[in-house]
């Protein structure tokens, strides 16, 4: 290991726990905000409890699917047609002829659709060359129309009480929801940390040409990559079906744009190379924690819509800032080394 090396791991290591605690640092404020706005509420401990189990809730589906958004992102991709995958999943698994197979069946479908979907994309864009934004683009288009064409434009009732339960069902206190977000994540952060498939999802999206020189399979990888985040989709698609006890082709509208703000928010870089599962979790909680605030105030989604696109342009701006500066850092370094 390089001198260089050695010191770079613990620059990044401290660069991701103080990001980390700016996010508990922003929780923290906008819980004082509900404090203040809503001072008979949070006076009620009851009440936070269940709320803070709302959030939880509010975020478990989003949170999953951030999780495949996050390895897209850091392999150098972007995924625009997540939303649309979990409403074709979701409808595909409630179909009468699905439903028949009962809950095992759903599963198995929702997995299997969502899996399928993700690696149309991920052939489209690794082996036919396609711009990820082109190609997922296109694909939310065409699966939210396989979505209507299959529900016929409806929304599917699912009478399955396994589903439907699961939303609704508690272990140790904690919804089951929020547990199933724990697993992935936890799945999550160990496959990036871990193991090799995280090591070279870094060094696709770092450099693709010294990655394929190293030996990886790039296109293979990227594959992965995309079937990795319709595996995810599937999931939540089964997890909202079973909050709303439903499927229909509009649903989890624009969720692809709150996956990647929050990835982008939990200090991903939208270049590629970089990211942590744990701050992408931290960017759902901070926008479910906004979504509960603004509900809670009775105030119109259309400004909260406003202040996430704002937080947006916020983070990227200043993952732009700080690229901007470590490169001037690393040049002047490099120019002081060699000169």
């Amino acid at each position: 290991m390089t001198a260089g090396t050695a010191l770079a791991k613990p620059h990044r290591f401290d660069e991701n726990v103080l990001r980390n605690l700016g996010l508990v640092g922003v929780l923290v404020i906008l819980v004082l905000v509900g404090i203040i706005t809503r001072p008979e509420l949070y006076s009620d401990p009851a009440w936070v409890k269940n709320n803070i189990f709302v959030i939880l809730q509010q975020a478990s589906a989003i949170g999953v699917v951030t999780v495949g958004m996050t390895f897209v992102i850091i392999g150098g991709g972007i995924d625009l047609s997540v939303g649309a995958i979990i409403a074709l999943a979701g409808v595909w698994s409630t179909t009468l002829a699905t439903q028949s197979y009962g809950a095992v069946g759903m599963i198995f479908t929702a997995l299997v659709v969502g899996i399928a979907v993700g690696l149309v994309n991920g052939v489209l864009i690794a082996y036919g060359k396609l711009v990820p934004f082109i190609a997922t683009l296109a694909m939310l288009v065409a699966a939210r129309g396989l979505a209507a064409q299959i529900s016929g434009k409806q929304t599917q009732v699912s009478a399955n009480d396994t589903i439907n339960s699961i939303a609704s069902t508690k272990v140790l206190g904690i919804p089951t929801l929020v547990w199933i977000l724990a697993a992935v994540v936890v799945a999550g952060w160990v496959l990036l940390n871990r193991t090799t498939f995280g090591r070279r999802t870094v060094a696709v999206g770092g450099n693709p040409e010294a990655a394929r020189l190293a030996g990886i399979n790039v296109k293979r990888h990227t594959l992965l990559l995309y079937m990795l985040s319709g595996l995810c989709c599937g999931i939540a698609a089964i997890m909202l079906t079973s909050q709303a006890t439903s499927a229909q082709a509009a649903m989890a509208n624009l969720y692809e744009l709150d996956a990647i703000a929050a990835a982008i928010i939990g200090g991903t870089l939208l270049s590629g190379g970089r990211g942590t599962i744990v701050g992408a979790l931290f960017g759902v909680l901070v926008f479910s924690t906004i979504t509960n605030l603004f509900a809670i105030n009775n105030l119109a989604s259309e400004v909260q819509n406003m202040v996430k696109g704002g937080i947006i342009v916020a983070a990227v701006l200043l993952q732009q800032f700080r690229y901007r500066s470590l490169t001037n850092l690393l040049r002047r370094r490099n120019d002081r080394d060699n000169p």
